[in-house]
């Protein structure tokens, strides 16, 4: 098995995570390409500001500037399109950790291994977290690459930090499909309850500021401590980190104590 769990899944995945990083640069290059027809446009920054306030915060649109290329990246990318890819690894990585294996009825052949079932869970978040990294830092890299071929102004720290905190979601995520996979074995539920509960948190995040009602429970959402504190003007938000984080770890136990304690068929 290469050296451990968290090893041969990478190199598993090599081909997947090669795509997956041409993939998101590409999309990178599409919308640097087309922000100079956007940043001549005003008249779309003034629909957009016609927009009724619960679709704009919805889309994370509220005091976005599209003419401006925080604005825009903000708006273009990092409101939807780059948490939804992210999202979609680390949920499709983190249910086949477990329940993948045991669909595939290749669980009994890695547990045959000299290897605590404990290591396989943290060796495969391992491997999952290696690879929502790498993901957010070939965004990264493609933005700050790029974006002066289209003359778009990008601080290089705010960029980071965006990252970080997309990464941070992807991670939170992940490991709640992991966590699922473990506990139960089943591939659906461990894609099914990570997706609907992204759903979830994003419409609670989105329309917190707009309904009263939801207002108290948007800063639980993971997707305020990803874009809560505009991490693109603001920089890196150390609590929104460690919240994340914590998330994860918990996220992370839970996924071992449910592997440990639950019957495994062969």
């Amino acid at each position: 098995m290469l050296h451990n769990v968290a090893t041969k899944t990478l190199f598993d995945q090599r081909r997947t995570l090669l795509a997956w990083t041409i993939s998101l640069a590409l999309l990178v290059g599409m919308y640097v390409a087309i922000w100079p027809s956007i940043r001549d446009q005003p008249a779309m920054t003034d629909f957009l500001n016609s927009m009724p306030p619960a679709i704009r915060s919805m889309f994370a649109m509220s005091g976005a500037d599209m003419s401006t290329p925080i604005g825009y990246v903000k708006i273009e990318m990092l409101s939807l399109m780059a948490p939804l890819l992210v999202l979609l690894y680390a949920v499709s990585t983190g249910a086949a950790a477990v329940a993948g294996e045991e669909d595939r009825h290749t669980l009994d052949l890695l547990l045959a291994n000299p290897v605590s079932r404990s290591r396989v869970v943290l060796d495969k978040l391992l491997a999952m977290t290696v690879g929502i990294v790498l993901l957010a830092g070939a965004t990264a890299v493609a933005l700050m690459v790029i974006s002066p071929l289209a003359d778009m102004s990008l601080p290089t720290g705010p960029i980071v930090a965006a990252m970080v905190h997309l990464a941070l979601l992807g991670l939170v995520f992940g490991t709640l499909a992991t966590a699922v996979g473990a506990a139960t074995g089943n591939l659906t539920a461990a894609r099914a309850v990570p997706a609907v509960t992204a759903v979830i948190a994003y419409v609670v995040n989105g329309l917190g500021p707009q309904v009263s009602w939801l207002a108290p429970a948007q800063k639980f959402s993971p997707f305020y401590q990803y874009t809560g504190h505009d991490p693109l003007l603001n920089g890196l938000s150390v609590p929104a980190v460690l919240i994340a984080l914590a998330t994860a770890a918990v996220l992370a136990e839970i996924a071992v104590a449910g592997f440990r304690r639950r019957d495994v068929a062969a």
